[in-house]
């Protein structure tokens, strides 16, 4: 049912088809690539659209399209792992807080109030300039800064699911805390959080492409869509499509997983609602 109704939303369908075809691209970047994206040829360089060279060559005559093809895997791949992480740290933390309340809730909200006093990405900047230029310390950065605000959104959900009559019932019955919190509470929880990663996906790879474009995350030569950008500023007067190809590679990137996160919290709401009115 939630399914189906999903893909009634255009919105949702063309999300889908544009997340679909980037994680086909990174997952067959061998394949789907014209040329190593790290060889330079040199007699080539600044070339321009061909059949060799579909979208041309950059300062180092290294073919622009299977940069970004392989820059779609390597973004997509440290997007997830950030994803992945940070939810493993806010989920439990904001299941205890929601569910234990009184003094564990109480310290654990000052504590990231205190974290979300900073602005994310200034802070995952400082911790990334101390730790020093790369992809692992960017991880850790984004990892040690962006949990607060999704442990925030978790407790205020577990905080209206223990009210529930359910709960109060299971409670009742003699369920163990620990039973009524992965029986009950986090499968109601699930679906927005799934709905609120889905949002936020494109708000990583955007700050990915962003600290990488700074010099404080993937390295030359990894081919990473800001690091394509950054190695493209000195030429973006006289080879503008040198920034153009990944930039658009971004955008679209992004506009998929935001289309596919709004479909996804609109069927979700439309869902519930229908699930409400049943009742």
């Amino acid at each position: 049912m939630f399914r189906s109704s999903l893909f009634k939303n255009n919105g949702a369908k063309l999300g889908a088809g544009i997340v679909f075809v980037f994680i086909c691209a990174g997952l067959f970047a061998s394949w789907l690539s014209p040329s190593d994206p790290l060889q330079i040829h040199m007699e080539h360089k600044l070339s321009m659209p061909s059949w060799q060279y579909p979208l041309g060559t950059d300062h180092l005559g290294r073919c622009v399209l299977s940069r970004i093809i392989y820059g779609t895997r390597t973004t997509l791949y440290y997007s997830f792992i950030v994803m992945t992480v940070v939810f493993a740290i806010s989920i439990p933390v904001g299941l205890l807080a929601g569910y234990a309340g009184g003094k564990i809730d109480h310290w654990i909200m000052r504590i990231i109030d205190i974290l979300l006093a900073f602005p994310s990405l200034i802070l995952s900047l400082a911790i990334t300039a101390m730790l020093g230029a790369s992809m692992n310390n960017l991880l850790i950065a984004f990892a040690a800064v962006w949990w607060t605000g999704y442990a925030r959104v978790i407790r205020s959900l577990v905080l209206q699911i223990k009210e529930s009559g359910y709960v109060a019932a299971a409670k009742a019955s003699g369920t163990s805390h620990l039973q009524i919190v992965l029986r009950h509470v986090l499968p109601i929880a699930a679906r927005p959080i799934l709905v609120l990663a889905s949002m936020e996906v494109g708000t990583i790879m955007l700050s990915i492409a962003g600290l990488s474009f700074l010099g404080l995350g993937a390295q030359p030569p990894t081919p990473e869509w800001g690091i394509m950008l950054n190695d493209s500023r000195a030429y973006i007067q006289t080879e503008p499509r040198l920034m153009l190809f990944p930039g658009m590679a971004i955008l679209l990137a992004v506009l998929g997983f935001n289309l596919l996160g709004e479909g996804l919290r609109r069927t979700a709401h439309d869902y519930d609602s229908r699930e409400v009115s049943i009742r």
